[in-house]
């Protein structure tokens, strides 16, 4: 394998463990959004929907998730806290 292969397999390697750990965060604040509704604070859907939020745009501005797919989910769990 020459040197720009191997080079281009690790950097390729590097990113998707980076973009992996980074979805893995979305989904995870997604569901700490939705589990918070099930419970009686409200200030606790706040915070889990603001930190949600936070981590979705970051992803959308980042590449990991396309801006339109971070502003839906956004939309959506928004709607969801709202109702």
């Amino acid at each position: 394998m020459p040197f720009a292969e191997k080079k281009r397999f690790i950097q390729s390697e590097a990113r998707r463990i980076r973009n992996h750990a980074a979805k893995s965060r979305v989904k995870t604040v997604m569901k700490r959004v939705t589990s918070a509704l099930e419970g009686d604070d409200p200030s606790a859907v706040d915070t889990q929907l603001r930190d949600a939020m936070s981590a979705l745009h970051k992803a959308g501005r980042k590449g990991i998730l396309h801006p339109n797919t971070a502003a839906r989910r956004i939309a959506r769990l928004s709607k969801m806290v709202r109702s």
